[in-house]
């Protein structure tokens, strides 16, 4: 009994000195990458998010982390420590169009990352600079038929939800001939069509993007949505112009990497629906572009995600992008 009696009083000491240093999530800055330049889609509803959610989990810095269609950012996120203090903003570029164009993906989409909360959506459209020769789809159909080759696109990387969303364009309009000009991220590809060098993209539908339309410093030329935008009561559809199915819409969420402890992700996921829950978070949403997801949380998400997998990669095969 005398041996044991040190050995329980070291136990007891080891377990107060574990719970005196345990502190509560979060105890320092988070980092949420952002596998995007600032000023595109997904620099934009990551600001959101953060802005919301920084009252309860304290300071969140977003690490803009641009290239190569977001693989360099979403790669380095998956080999972070899986401690909650690396969160991703992740989209379907991310989790679901890398995967299938990308001969060798920087990373396993699925086993990689813990699915926090997807939480919003949005969609592409077709927009063009003003001195573009068309003010309807119709038109640019026409004169790209007319003109193989005369026209270009920018898009924010190869594979990308904007480099697929415009083949897929091409392809359902025609096979038209539009050569494509990649950039870092949709932020500097915006920047030349505003400035007149590119002529035409096709972005997700931001409230910068709706700003811009309205200011007449490009012209959205349809949505690529089932519907039309609330926002763009006048654009027609893709569709309603006449280029049957072009349905591209992008979704919105928070991973973090494999790993990361439940009740940190059940943490993070209980506030994200919090927050969707309210209308001021709700309409700053809208009032950006983007149409809120409430319940996708967790294996809701996982579910959601697989089955926009099925239904994106017939289309991406028949488009046949594929990156190295």
């Amino acid at each position: 009994m005398r041996r044991l009696f040190p050995l329980v009083v070291l136990a007891a000491g080891l377990q107060w000195i574990a719970s005196a240093t345990a502190q509560p999530y979060p105890s320092r800055p988070i980092r949420l990458v952002v596998a995007s330049s600032a000023g595109g889609v997904h620099d934009v509803i990551g600001r959101l998010w953060v802005d919301r959610l920084k009252t309860a989990l304290g300071t969140i810095v977003i690490d803009n982390r641009g290239g190569a269609g977001g693989s360099i950012g979403v790669g380095e996120a998956a080999r972070s420590q899986p401690d909650g203090y690396t969160l991703l903003l992740g989209s379907n570029g991310t989790h679901i169009l890398h995967p299938l164009v990308s001969k060798q993906p920087a990373y396993d989409a699925i086993n990689d990352f813990e699915v926090i909360s997807v939480f919003a959506t949005t969609s592409t459209s077709v927009a063009v600079h003003p001195s573009a020769p068309a003010r309807m789809l119709r038109e640019l159909v026409d004169y790209a038929k007319a003109h193989p080759g005369k026209l270009s696109y920018g898009h924010g990387g190869v594979g990308g939800p904007s480099h697929t969303a415009a083949e897929m364009f091409k392809r359902l309009a025609g096979d038209l001939d539009i050569m494509p000009i990649p950039y870092k991220g949709m932020g500097p590809a915006q920047a030349d069509v505003i400035a007149g060098t590119v002529p035409m993209f096709v972005p997700n539908i931001t409230g910068q993007v709706i700003e811009l339309h309205r200011s007449g410093r490009i012209r959205i030329l349809a949505v690529n949505a089932p519907a039309r935008h609330e926002a763009l009561p006048d654009i027609p559809t893709a569709i309603e112009a006449g280029v049957p199915g072009m349905i591209s819409q992008n979704f919105f969420g928070i991973f973090a990497p494999a790993g990361t402890p439940g009740p940190i992700v059940d943490q993070i996921d209980r506030l994200t629906q919090a927050a969707l829950g309210e209308k001021e978070f709700q309409k700053k949403l809208g009032d950006a572009g983007f149409e809120p997801m409430p319940g996708f949380g967790g294996d809701v998400a996982k579910t959601y995600i697989k089955s926009e997998y099925a239904r994106w990669k017939p289309i991406v095969e028949s488009i046949g992008v594929k990156i190295d």
